[in-house]
């Protein structure tokens, strides 16, 4: 976790703007979500990267570690998902889903009490799994493809054979992390003059949810942000040179 209070003081102190009407609470939030995602889904691409790489070397092996310890994080083990009636289609929180791990089945209904992981196919591959004699599914080597209803981008799963309310599907997955938030209250400093001043104890507090290292790149990527937003190019400027200069020191 990483505080969203010191990021802001940073951003404001390495800006210049003492005063926070410049780079306002509610500017600094959309950048701290935008610059957060951005930093999260470039785990995925890294991760991909390195895998890709020949060899067996101890420096690719300790980054894609590190790396897997920044994912673990946001990783759901088995959360429990009501099953359909008929349409066998399965609803999931896609809002908080990143990337769907494992689709684990208990077919209570039919006597099957051991816990099967579905296997995933394609949606054009699913009549010939249904029609093979040698592929087809049973209640102990089922499977499942996901697809897009089209109502808001939302994703189902469609798992053969269908389960019943009396099943219990179980999903592991990656989410999303929660958009930080800096909550203040106004107060007034002078007669005629108010500010923003950090609320702690906020419920609408919440932190940056990525690995501690990442201070540094957040605090850069939302000066960057800021500064295109604020029409100060320096800004930009100088951010883009502290990332060029972090991405150069880890690639030493």
């Amino acid at each position: 976790m990483i505080s969203v209070d010191r990021v802001y003081q940073k951003v404001l102190a390495i800006s210049n703007k003492e005063q926070r009407g410049y780079i306002t609470p509610q500017e600094f939030n959309l950048f701290a979500a935008q610059a957060q995602m951005e930093i999260f889904e470039q785990y995925f691409y890294d991760i991909n990267q390195f895998n890709r790489l020949p060899g067996n070397s101890h420096a690719y092996a300790d980054v894609l570690e590190l790396l897997e310890q920044k994912v673990n994080h946001f990783k759901v083990y088995d959360v429990g998902i009501t099953p359909p009636s008929s349409s066998g289609d399965i609803d999931y929180n896609n809002n908080e889903v990143y990337r769907l791990g494992e689709v684990k089945i208990r077919y209570n209904s039919q006597g099957q009490n051991k816990k099967v992981t579905a296997e995933e196919i394609k949606v054009e591959e699913h009549q010939l799994y249904l029609d093979s004699p040698l592929a087809k599914q049973s209640i102990r080597r089922p499977i499942y493809w996901q697809r897009a209803t089209g109502i808001g981008g939302e994703v189902r799963i469609r798992i053969y054979p269908k389960t019943t309310p009396g099943d219990t599907v179980l999903l592991t997955y990656i989410r999303k992390p929660n958009d930080p938030n800096w909550p203040y209250m106004v107060a007034t400093t002078v007669p005629g003059s108010t500010s923003a001043l950090y609320d702690p104890t906020s419920p609408a507090l919440q932190h940056f949810e990525l690995h501690g290292s990442e201070e540094t790149e957040l605090v850069n990527k939302i000066l960057s942000y800021a500064g295109i937003a604020i029409q100060r190019p320096e800004i930009t400027q100088s951010a883009a040179n502290m990332e060029l200069l972090k991405v150069q020191q880890e690639k030493q």
